[in-house]
């Protein structure tokens, strides 16, 4: 039975290349979603040049730190030359820059630019001490995912004076 065994590993492959071709699609499609309920999404005040929306919110299974958790993603789009205030977040978060230059400078580590395409992590409660777009002229937009203890009330806890926790 050659043809069988040979028709068995076929299948697999055409099956894992079904699969493969089927990934891609399903992202890109939960993206255009994604985009697309940003319309609809709630904004928050601008705070010192940057301006917040909420994209989804969604409890989790997974817990954090023994807590029920939580996930929200969130649009930042900061205007030229416009910075955000320091701050620090209740879980890890998970950045992605969409459009522009973003500078991000956490704790005492050195400042770094991310160009849009980028990612990039933050630990949970980092004082998120530059939140700028250096640029001149054109916007910075990111995507944000933030996991959180469920009862957090925010998701960025601004910092309440700027020298407070920097040494």
């Amino acid at each position: 039975m050659p043809g069988t065994q040979t028709g068995a590993p076929r299948t697999a492959n055409s099956l894992e290349i079904a699969m493969k071709n089927m990934v891609l699609p399903t992202l890109l499609g939960c993206l255009l979603i994604g985009v697309a309920g940003m319309t609809f999404a709630h904004v928050h005040d601008d705070r010192d040049g940057e301006s917040v929306r909420v994209i989804s919110a969604h409890d989790i299974q997974e817990k954090l730190d023994g807590h029920d958790a939580a996930v929200t993603a969130v649009e930042v789009t900061i205007e030229a030359g416009q910075q955000g205030v320091a701050h620090r977040h209740p879980g890890p978060g998970l950045v992605y820059v969409l459009e522009g230059t973003y500078e991000l400078g956490i704790d005492d580590q050195p400042v770094r630019r991310f160009k849009a395409g980028e990612t990039f992590y933050e630990p949970t409660g980092c004082l998120h001490r530059v939140s700028r777009n250096p640029s001149a002229t054109g916007r910075t937009r990111l995507i944000a995912f933030v996991l959180h203890p469920r009862e957090s009330k925010e998701i960025a806890i601004p910092e309440t004076s700027k020298g407070e926790h920097q040494k």
